[in-house]
């Protein structure tokens, strides 16, 4: 469904991806880990169109999408649940959930049911502010907002940072039951590497801007993929 052809993106001189290939497919969650400031959230970045790539190709359903504007990206069917959450705090969780309707079709343009069954905390806090949510609950508003969208690719970047254990199996959870419906591809950044290794299909390691280890969860060596995440 998601294809990454060979990609490198630079921040002016510095060149931040080099050659990067990556498949996503529906039904499946691909993990790409790593450790800090090897190119993860950049490659993320380039995938839904925040930052512009300099050679390469991204393809959707078999289609370019390499030159498309992120809102371009959201309305063809990728959502991205960025690092730090980005929830607007002075919103309502209502209000933020209702910002996920902008590349929707006016009729589609209402909360699905099974966003509270997987995160039931929300329904209850309908009425807060966003910015008066805990962490925890903040991440879940975030996933949420992005599933209001109706994706075909669900881009999340280290759902699990700074998260109570809890919130993170509730998240797990989330993921799981997702992938599980089949008409999603999920592209998962992470460091904590359990969460990641029990949920991933495919997996991809990143060291300086390129991916050095890469196969399924069935062919993974875990000493190696910790060596390359250890510190």
């Amino acid at each position: 469904m998601l294809s990454v052809d060979s990609i490198d993106l630079h921040y002016g001189a510095a060149q931040a991806l080099r050659r990067v290939s990556l498949d996503a497919e529906a039904g499946k969650v691909t993990c790409v880990l790593g450790r800090n400031g090897v190119g993860k959230t950049s490659l993320m970045r380039a995938i839904v169109g925040r930052q512009p790539i300099s050679a390469g190709r991204i393809g959707l359903d078999g289609a370019d999408i390499s030159r498309l504007e992120p809102y371009d990206r959201a309305r063809r069917g990728i959502a991205f649940v960025p690092q730090g959450r980005e929830i607007f705090p002075l919103l309502s969780v209502r209000e933020n959930l209702e910002t996920g309707f902008a590349p929707l079709k006016s009729g589609d343009r209402h909360v699905p049911d099974e966003i509270f069954t997987l995160f039931p905390v929300l329904k209850d806090m309908l009425g807060r502010r966003g910015g008066d949510l805990s962490g925890g609950q903040q991440q879940q508003l975030a996933i949420a907002r992005a599933l209001v969208t109706r994706p075909k690719v669900l881009v999340l970047d280290e759902p699990t940072e700074g998260i109570q254990p809890s919130i993170i199996k509730d998240i797990g959870r989330a993921i799981d039951y997702l992938r599980g419906k089949g008409d999603m591809a999920i592209v998962l950044v992470e460091q904590f590497f359990e969460f990641a290794r029990d949920l991933c299909d495919t997996f991809a390691v990143m060291e300086r801007g390129q991916i050095v280890l890469s196969g399924t969860r069935d062919t993974m060596v875990e000493d190696d993929v910790r060596q390359r995440l250890a510190v």
